[in-house]
C-alpha cells in the first residue's frame, strides 16, 4: 500500500469536525477523501491550518506547521498556493481544485504551478472547462466528489409537507430566492449564516446583505448553520430544496446530498449545477426566475410529482461513494 499525504491550509479543522461541526464543501472532502483513502489500506497524514494532532478513523492528523516530508508516494495539496510548497520530495503531487478556475492566473500560482506540474484535479466537467487552456501544470482530471454512506441508503417515504429547504452560503443564491419568495409562496427555511465561510469583508458584506433580505421576507425563517449529523433530517424533512447557486458553482454538495436523500431540486442553470440535477427527472434546471418560481410551485404542490422525482433521485442520485473518489485518487500513485 502507498504513503500519502493531504494538506490544507484553510480554517482550522481535523478529522472530528466532519462528525461534530459544521464544515464546507472543501473542508468536508478533504476529511472524506483522508478516510476513504485509509480505508483502503494506505498510509494517510493529513495536515489543516490550526488542526490539531491525533489519529481518526485511521488517519494521522497534525497542524499544517508540523508537516514532515517523508516522501510520500502521492501528496494530495488542497486548493492554497501555499501547499504547493510542501512535500518537494513526494514520487507524485496532485493539485485538489474545489472554488473556480479563475484564481490560478494569479502569479502566486502561476510560478508554483510551473515549478511543481502538479496534476489538476478538478470537481465536475464545468469546473474543468472553466480553467485556461494556458495554465502550467501537468495533466487534468475531472474527479467528482462523493457522497458518505449515511446519504447512500435513503427508503421511499411519503411526500412531506410544504416546506423547502436552502441550506447553503447565504451569497449563493439566497437573495434572489427570498426575492422570487413572495412569487412562489408558503414556507422556506434557510439554513445559513457567515461563520462558516472564509471571506474578506467585502463578501462578508454581500452574505449578510442576503441574510438580512431573506429575514425581511414573510414565510422565510432563516437558521443558523448545523452540524452535517443533523443535517439528514432536515434534508428529508423539506420537500425541495431550492437553490439559485452561482456561475462559478464547482460542485455543489449540498445538492447532491439533496438528491440522495430523495430530494427533489430546483436550480438555475449556474456552472455544474445541471451535473447534479437531471432536469425534469430528479428536480428542475431552471434557466430562467420566472422557470424556476413556477417549478419550485409545482413541487411543493403536486404529490404525483415529488413522488415521481423522489424516486429517481434514489434510483440515479447516490450511486458514488468516498471509496470510488479514492479509487480515481489512486489511479495518480505511481
Amino acid at each position: 500500500m502507498a504513503r500519502i499525504a493531504l494538506a490544507d491550509d484553510g480554517i482550522a479543522f481535523d478529522g472530528r469536525n466532519a462528525e461534530t461541526g459544521a464544515l464546507g464543501g472543501a473542508e468536508t472532502a478533504f476529511v472524506r477523501l483522508a478516510e476513504a483513502l485509509a480505508a483502503r489500506g494506505h498510509t494517510v497524514r493529513a495536515y489543516t491550518a490550526g488542526g490539531a494532532s491525533l489519529r481518526h478513523k485511521d488517519v494521522d492528523w497534525a497542524p499544517l506547521a508540523e508537516f514532515a516530508d517523508d516522501a510520500p508516494d502521492l501528496y494530495v495539496a488542497n486548493r492554497g498556493h501555499r501547499t504547493l510548497d510542501l512535500a518537494p520530495r513526494a514520487r507524485r503531487i496532485a493539485f485538489w481544485l474545489h472554488n473556480d478556475a479563475a484564481y490560478l492566473k494569479k502569479w502566486r500560482y502561476l510560478r508554483r504551478l510551473w515549478m511543481r506540474r502538479p496534476t489538476l484535479v478538478f470537481v465536475s466537467e464545468s469546473h474543468r472547462g472553466r480553467a485556461p487552456s494556458w495554465l502550467p501544470g501537468g495533466a487534468r482530471l475531472s474527479i467528482p466528489l462523493g457522497l458518505e454512506e449515511s446519504y447512500r441508503r435513503e427508503v421511499e417515504r411519503a411526500p412531506p409537507a410544504p416546506v423547502a429547504l436552502y441550506a447553503a452560503n447565504p451569497a449563493r443564491g439566497l437573495a434572489e430566492l427570498a426575492a422570487w419568495w413572495p412569487r412562489i409562496g408558503g414556507d422556506l427555511i434557510a439554513h445559513s449564516g457567515t461563520d462558516l465561510y472564509a471571506a474578506k469583508p467585502r463578501a462578508r458584506m454581500v452574505m449578510q446583505a442576503a441574510l438580512d433580505a431573506a429575514r425581511a421576507q414573510p414565510g422565510i425563517s432563516v437558521r443558523p448553520l448545523v452540524p452535517r449529523v443533523e443535517l439528514i433530517a432536515i434534508l428529508r424533512a423539506a420537500r425541495t430544496f431550492l437553490y439559485p447557486g452561482d456561475p462559478t458553482e464547482t460542485f455543489c454538495l449540498s445538492v447532491a446530498e439533496a438528491q440522495a436523500l430523495g430530494v427533489p431540486c430546483v436550480v438555475m442553470a449556474r456552472g455544474a449545477l445541471p451535473e447534479r440535477v437531471r432536469d425534469g427527472e430528479t428536480g428542475f434546471v431552471a434557466a430562467t426566475a420566472d422557470t424556476f418560481v413556477d417549478a419550485a410551485r409545482r413541487l411543493m404542490a403536486d404529490d404525483d410529482l415529488w413522488s415521481r422525482m423522489h424516486r429517481a433521485c434514489l434510483a440515479t442520485q447516490r450511486a458514488r461513494g468516498w471509496s470510488d473518489v479514492a479509487a480515481d485518487f489512486e489511479g495518480l500513485l505511481p
